[in-house]
């Protein structure tokens, strides 16, 4: 069996899935929830979930939570007299759920599909993919949080072409992804997000507004114990606030109480903050996939943070509409995930979905820019697959020499949103020799083409030479053979065609060519802008921006010749 995991900042799940549908496992102390949280006593004893949640109130500097955060980091926790990395301590929660799934199932369980927030880089997917393989667990699945989340409400049952938004604010972490469904294909088409924003921080702030209104405590003086202690009771407050107007917190600092009354409108307002740092991902997804708000036909709310009526109250203002909240926001993309498991295992009492996805951070390469007349600069970062092109893609980019009888050509391959190299992700390097010439006068093509399973090829060919050079990068996760990425590569070599060489693209603009020889005066230059201005569209590779254009230069052409 194929259970599936939501690996959660907060908290995390587990499920699996039946003949009535997925359904979540309960841990050995039968709740559904599980605590982020683990801790190691003096005996090296390690302690996770609730128990791990306690032991972190009473001895703090023994316990680690939210390293969700830090996945694929060098970040390490000292707990006690050890340090662990946040794959290490997100394996001792994935052993644990492991354990529970067992005892509950009564079979052994080797196999799990585990979610990642879809804004989680290659480094932190190979992370999570890492700790769920030191707990014992075969990962050849890792499957994006809010697609968990779509396939969990069903929406993939629906009758008619739906467009919808995921919204997942969970305890650490921010996703919100657009997706479009049509027949059995879920199309994600567009994600954004902060790996940095979450519940956590909806507590944190009323944690400062308690400060604020106690100035006579100095912060830097209190101990880990304290400021814990501070903290739940700030989540508490946070949990009170949302079902009353006003809610009181109660601490003991230094063995003296100090009390707080917070009231929900000044809570919020003082939200506001955060509430403009979620807009921007949002925004960003509904651009990069070329939608409106009004295009949206529905809103899914996921991760616990959803929960609070402040966070629903400003989804339903930003997006005109009431979101779909039918599943519990804590356990839609754990049950989702349990889906995927199934259809993995082609489950006959599931029906099978098509799922697409995007390439969540832009692919691109090193180059240098000239500045000034015969000043070049180094270090600048050349897009090639743009962040949220719908996967599988394959795109090139034509490279010049910038020296004289220059030899060789660095390919960098990079992944990030930065213009600058050094601040986007190094996933390897090609070293291509080509023939001494003048500056300018060798260039190279770079293809990239990027899979479905993450796989990333990429072929340099020398022009002068035609000499080809490939490498492939996979991600850890990926458990297909090189002749089966071979085999798929292959497969995908139709995406390596340009789209202006497509046969519904080519005959077009053959279309355009002769109605332009067919022209004269002010018409031939209308007809010249139109050819043009296809040919821009054909060359940023967009499918959704090249179909618009091919029906907005076909019918131009009709009405010209009418």
């Amino acid at each position: 069996m194929i259970i599936g995991i939501d690996l959660g900042t907060t908290n995390s799940l587990v499920a699996y899935f039946t003949e009535e549908g997925p359904k979540i496992i309960p841990n050995r102390l039968g709740k559904n929830l599980t605590p982020s949280v683990v801790s190691v006593d003096e005996n090296g004893q390690i302690f996770v979930g609730e128990t791990a949640r306690e032991r972190m109130l009473l001895y703090p500097d023994t316990a680690a939570s939210v390293f969700k955060r830090s996945m694929g980091s060098e970040k390490e926790y000292k707990l006690g007299e050890k340090s662990f990395k946040a794959e290490e301590l997100s394996s001792f929660i994935l052993r644990a759920l492991k354990e529970d799934a067992e005892s509950f199932l009564g079979e052994p369980v080797e196999e799990a599909v585990i979610s990642v927030p879809a804004y989680f880089n290659d480094a932190r997917r190979k992370a999570t993919k890492r700790a769920g393989e030191m707990a014992g667990f075969k990962v050849e699945r890792i499957i994006s949080e809010p697609t968990a989340a779509a396939i969990s409400y069903g929406l993939y049952q629906e009758n008619k072409n739906t467009k919808f938004l995921v919204f997942d604010l969970g305890g650490g972490t921010f996703d919100v992804s657009v997706l479009e469904l049509f027949g059995n294909i879920i199309e994600v088409r567009a994600v954004a997000g902060d790996n940095f924003l979450g519940g956590e921080d909806f507590t944190q702030k009323i944690i400062e507004l308690f400060l604020q209104a106690h100035p006579e405590i100095d912060v830097t003086s209190l101990d880990e114990k304290t400021l814990k202690h501070i903290e739940k009771q700030a989540e508490q407050c946070k949990i009170q606030l949302d079902a009353n107007k006003s809610s009181k917190m109660q601490c003991t600092i230094q063995g003296e109480a100090v009390e707080f009354e917070l009231d929900a409108q000044k809570y919020e307002d003082a939200c506001e903050d955060l509430f403009d740092k979620i807009r921007g991902p949002v925004k960003r997804s509904l651009s990069d996939a070329h939608i409106k708000v009004a295009d949206i036909d529905k809103v899914v709310l996921v991760g616990g943070a959803t929960k609070l009526s402040m966070v629903r109250k400003f989804v339903s203002k930003l997006f005109r509409s009431i979101p779909d909240t039918r599943i519990n926001p804590d356990e839609a993309v754990a049950l989702g995930a349990a889906i995927q498991g199934a259809m993995k295992e082609r489950n006959e009492a599931i029906k099978e979905v098509i799922l697409t996805d995007v390439c969540p951070f832009t692919l691109g390469t090193e180059v240098v820019r000239e500045r000034e007349e015969n000043r070049f600069e180094d270090g600048h970062f050349c897009p090639i697959i743009e962040r949220n092109t719908v996967i599988p893609a394959s795109r090139t980019e034509r490279l010049y020499t910038v020296s004289d009888n220059q030899s060789k050509i660095r390919v960098n391959i990079l992944q990030g949103e930065s213009r600058f190299a050094k601040n986007n992700l190094s996933l390897g390097e090609l070293l291509i020799d080509i023939p001494k010439n003048k500056a300018g006068e060798e260039a190279i093509d770079v293809t990239y083409t990027y899979d479905i399973n993450s796989i990333l090829e990429v072929e340099v060919k020398v022009i002068s030479t035609g000499e080809v050079t490939k490498q492939i990068i996979k991600n850890q996760y990926t458990e297909l053979t090189d002749e089966e990425i071979k085999e798929r590569m292959e497969e995908l070599s139709y995406l390596k065609i340009h789209p202006r060489d497509q046969e519904e693209n080519k005959l077009l603009l053959l279309k355009g060519e002769r109605v332009y020889e067919e022209s004269l005066g002010q018409d031939r230059i209308m007809v010249e802008h139109a050819i043009h201005r296809f040919e821009m569209i054909l060359n940023t590779h967009d499918n959704g921006k090249i179909e618009e254009a091919r029906k907005e230069f076909a019918q131009f052409l009709e009405e010209f010749q009418e």
